[in-house]
């Protein structure tokens, strides 16, 4: 869905990811999950970061995989509201009101409660393997992806690919401004590694339309 957003609106969003500090980046290990802010990045020796970048592409070679950076947003509306990050704001306006009513008539899920959210940042190097989001407990109904980068080049990867079922042929879209992409759970699906050439990152809004009480 093109021109999800008012344009201004996405606009200030995007400045906003652009301009924050406060992202970390997201490696899995297995089903261990490690967060590592700038900082820490920033201590790590020549030797640790190569170690790192091996550990990741040999998780990669033959199972699940991610590393990208990421501003978690808290479920909890009463958190959400008390935080002031206008991704909170954002977050509570998508899961109530005309918002969710929009996504709820999209998606013909008249159970969907609320969205979670997280921004998210791929660099150069950084991907997502195929995975289908089906996580038990969380009452994840569809997937969304809102996309925040202006200028994108077709070659400089960082593609959501949704995997080949039955008949269907994988499907391949490229990183665009103020575009809202939504995938039903579970539907194996990655994000194409970002290649060196790129210019700017890969920025977007994503999260799960979910139901309570899961």
């Amino acid at each position: 869905m093109p021109d999800i957003l008012a344009t201004d609106c996405a606009e200030r969003l995007h400045l906003l990811l652009r301009g924050r500090d406060d992202w970390r980046q997201a490696i899995n290990s297995g089903e261990k999950l490690v967060e590592l802010d700038r900082p820490a990045r920033a201590s790590m020796s020549a030797e640790q970061c190569e170690q790192l970048d091996q550990a990741v592409y040999a998780g990669a070679r033959h199972g699940f995989q991610f590393r990208y950076e990421t501003i978690r947003v808290p479920d909890a509306p009463e958190e959400r509201r008390a935080s002031g990050d206008p991704l909170a704001t954002f977050a509570d306006w998508w899961s109530q009101g005309e918002p969710r009513a929009l996504l709820r008539r999209i998606t013909g899920m008249r159970e969907i409660d609320f969205a979670d959210a997280q921004a998210t940042a791929y660099s150069p190097g950084d991907f997502l393997t195929e995975h289908s989001d089906d996580v038990d407990g969380k009452g994840r109904l569809a997937a969304y992806v809102l996309g925040l980068t202006p200028r994108w080049r077709l070659e400089w990867g960082g593609m959501l690919v949704f995997h080949p079922q039955a008949d269907e042929a994988a499907r391949a879209l490229v990183p665009g401004f103020n575009r809202l992409n939504l995938m039903r759970v579970p539907r194996p699906h990655s994000v194409t590694e970002v290649t060196r050439a790129a210019a700017y990152r890969r920025y977007s809004i994503t999260g799960w339309l979910r139901r309570k009480g899961a």
